[in-house]
């Protein structure tokens, strides 16, 4: 029932009647183009009391309605605009039988690649035939007709049942232009065949480049037909597969958060599925184990690694009364945890959502020869029936005037438009993963034109992610070498991550670390134990002042230094005395300052964003040669995606860099995501452009790429144009020789491939 005939006890009121109150995210299929989402997205909003957005990438519509209307008129909208809707399904603990990632792309690429290999196999040898004179045996018109029959109609489905369509909705796109040229093709070439002399004995393609009129009655353009089919579904396979991974980021988010629990009921442990726990429910986290949701402790004592969460590099020490955050590890203790929020309340499961939200909310890129397309469609049909129409008015006959017409059409074929964008992205793309970059599609490249701030994730990104034991600040009559062995070996005995990168440290610079005995955990202060005879105490200054030691003025003022630096520092003592103070921390990589300079030149203002304090920031990017003015910290992982928005609306467009879970919602939300290869999936899945290697000096390597390959498909695009367009006047003048047809098609096909093999030379600025 429609918004306007529906009935209801109480008519609403004006207010009433203007508040949106329900909202709908709508699977959308059948689109083919941007155009197709732009002209969905223009019906919904047509619609008195809807707001809608809907996303050719991730082929979903978010929509805001009012009251009074339902979804059904909202699926039946966008049904009449030419497109099917539904509702998402809802997500399902157990997987239905047939489904998953393989059903979906049985569904989805599978008869895609079925159409892409019969046309590439059919069309192959109709070219060769057509352009290789050696080839034209006796009779090969009429092989190349059975060859081509299956792709122009089998393979070429798609364009000319979206064409079909679109002419019923009053549109066109390039689905438009590629079945009406196909078809044109080879429809005259049927008639060539049948009514006129091609199919004669003996009939050949010489290569005469003269100018003069003909009826063509002996021309068939099968191979035109057969090659656009082949070139163009290449692309869309390409395109296809690249947004059959829009949710990745999403699955990897919801995939972090643990499987399994372990629950204290009735005196007793139960092994459940996360999906069952409960508010209120207890349960257990041992060491290593992933926290099953956010909750509170009420036993025990441990550091919780949240770096993929919260960016934060140092573990956090957590206790009774202290909360924490489903998906984060347990790098100590056992704890117990009561359950706080679960399922969809979840900071996980909030991630998630903030990642959809950007992904819808970005703007489709509405590519360029669909945007003309839908002007240039419409100017070519018309022109071939004015051709037709002043032939047959000036009496040169129905065959001549027929062969003009249908040249205008055959001319207008967009073989060199359909290779411009998937050519150049070919080989960038290839050029970039030699360079290990990775490009996500031709949408990404419009980013990387406009960019003007980049924003840099902290922990992963700028530094190495992972604790180090920086330096080693020794007493008076301390050697370095036995503070080392002797921290060092106590430190190994630990499960603490700043106690492994102690020990890790020490490895490296002294050898084998000895084994402790009586080893003990000081729950939040650090460890202690007997080490080749020495007591040794390693971890906070109040350990040591339990045991009545201080640390010498010298050791003070490490310690003070460290602190202010952003920097983790460790006291060391044996037999009684302070020896050493260690510090530790997350260290920059030594590419980072060198990536900094190269983002700068090319016209990027670097912004520090993260979630470690505000004295760990301005260290790391004093370290990296960032302004302390353009670093942002201590915050929380939906507030970088308001950071984000905030640059966005300061009228910046923003790339961002990461590799943490922490990270995806922003990098979705950003104008250009790109993620560390090195991180987690979540952000690998969310960003646009994908840096392999863990050097961020490839970033600025990325966006030079990525701009060339832009600059190429534009250069291929206009060139394709400006072919059909000069050649459109011959044909529509009857003097388009066939051969000079072809010529010309092959020439505009050689000079974009051409440019686009360009690309191969491409080189990293450090080669």
């Amino acid at each position: 029932m429609s918004a306007s005939t529906s009935t209801k006890a109480q008519a609403p009121s004006p207010a009433q009647h203007r508040e949106l109150t329900g909202q709908v995210e709508l699977a959308i299929g059948g689109m083919t183009c941007a155009s197709c989402a732009a002209r969905i997205e223009k019906k919904l909003n047509r619609m008195d009391g809807v707001e809608a957005t809907v996303n050719y990438a991730t082929e979903k519509a978010k929509v805001t309605y009012r009251e009074d209307i339902t979804v059904t008129d909202l699926i039946a909208t966008v049904e009449a605009t030419g497109y099917s809707a539904q509702e998402p399904q809802p997500t399902r603990t157990e997987p239905e039988p047939g489904s998953g990632p393989a059903a979906q792309e049985r569904e989805e690429l599978i008869p895609l690649r079925q159409r892409l290999t019969t046309a590439v196999v059919l069309a192959v040898p109709v070219i060769a035939m057509a352009m290789v004179p050696a080839l034209q045996f006796q009779y090969w018109q009429w092989l190349s007709l059975t060859l081509a029959a299956p792709v122009v109609t089998y393979a070429a489905w798609p364009f000319h049942k979206a064409a079909w369509s679109n002419a019923r909705h009053g549109a066109a796109t390039m689905d438009t232009l590629i079945s009406v040229g196909v078809s044109a093709a080879f429809l005259w070439s049927l008639w060539a065949l049948f009514f006129g002399t091609a199919g004669m004995p003996g009939m050949t393609h010489p290569f005469e480049l003269t100018i003069a009129r003909s009826d063509g009655a002996g021309n068939i353009y099968l191979e035109a037909a057969a090659g656009v089919t082949a070139f163009i579904l290449a692309g869309r396979f390409f395109e296809a597969r690249s947004r059959r991974k829009a949710g990745a980021a999403l699955k990897a988010l919801l995939e972090l958060g643990a499987k399994e629990v372990t629950v204290l009921r009735d005196g007793g442990e139960a092994r459940i599925a996360v999906a069952a726990l409960k508010v209120g429910d207890r349960f257990l986290v041992r060491p290593g184990e992933k926290i099953a949701t956010d909750g509170t402790v009420v036993e025990g004592s441990s550091a919780v690694d949240a770096s993929l969460l919260t960016g934060e590099s140092v573990p956090v020490e957590v206790g009774a009364g202290d909360g924490v955050t489903g998906a984060t590890l347990n790098a100590g203790g056992r704890l117990v945890v009561e359950a706080t929020r679960v399922g969809a309340d979840t900071q996980l499961a909030r991630m998630a959502k903030l990642v959809e939200d950007a992904q819808n909310g970005k703007a489709a890129a509405q590519r360029l020869a669909d945007k003309i397309s839908a002007v240039f469609v419409p100017v070519v049909i018309a022109l071939a029936l004015g051709t037709l129409a002043f032939w047959l008015g000036n009496g040169a006959g129905l065959s001549a005037a027929f062969t003009a017409a249908v040249a205008v059409l055959i001319i207008a074929c967009p073989c060199a438009l359909g290779l411009a964008t998937p050519t150049a992205l070919m080989v960038g793309t290839g050029r970039g993963a030699q360079l290990g970059i990775l490009i996500k599609g031709p949408e990404v490249l419009e980013s990387t034109r406009k960019v003007d701030t980049i924003v840099l994730d902290k922990t992963g990104t700028v530094t190495t992610g992972r604790m180090t034991l920086l330096a080693v600040h020794t007493a008076e009559g301390a050697e370095e070498s036995d503070v080392l062995r002797l921290a060092g070996a106590l430190e190994h005995a630990s499960e603490h991550p700043i106690a492994q990168a102690v020990a890790a440290g020490a490895a490296d610079r002294v050898g084998t670390l000895p084994a402790p005995e009586d080893f003990a955990g000081v729950p939040g202060l650090g460890v202690q134990g007997i080490v080749d005879g020495h007591a040794v105490l390693v971890g906070r200054e109040q350990l040591l002042a339990e045991w009545a030691m201080s640390l010498p003025a010298g050791l003070k003022r490490a310690k003070d230094a460290a602190g202010v630096a952003g920097r983790t520092a460790i006291a060391v003592a044996w037999d009684g005395e302070a020896r050493a103070v260690l510090e530790v921390a997350d260290a920059v990589k030594e590419t980072s300052p060198e990536a900094i300079r190269r983002l700068r030149a090319l016209g990027l203002t670097p912004i520090l964003l993260t979630g470690d304090n505000r004295a760990v920031a301005e260290a790391v990017a004093a370290e990296v040669g960032i302004d302390p003015e353009h670093v942002i910290a201590e915050v929380l992982p939906q507030d970088k995606v308001d950071v984000v928005k905030r640059l966005q609306n300061e009228g910046g467009s923003v790339a961002m860099i990461g590799d943490g879970v922490n990270d995806a919602a922003a990098l979705a939300q950003a104008d250009l995501g790109l993620a560390m290869g090195t991180g987690t999936d979540a952000a690998i899945e969310a960003g646009d452009l994908t840096l392999v290697r863990g050097d961020l000096r490839v970033a600025a390597d990325a966006i030079r790429l990525a701009r060339k390959t832009l600059g190429t498909i534009r250069t291929n695009l206009f060139w394709a144009f400006v072919y059909n367009v000069a050649a459109l006047p011959l044909a529509a003048a009857g003097l388009l020789n066939p051969m000079i047809a072809g010529a010309a098609m092959a020439f505009s096909s050689v000079f974009v491939i051409g440019n686009s093999l360009r690309l191969r030379r491409f080189r990293a600025t450090d080669q």
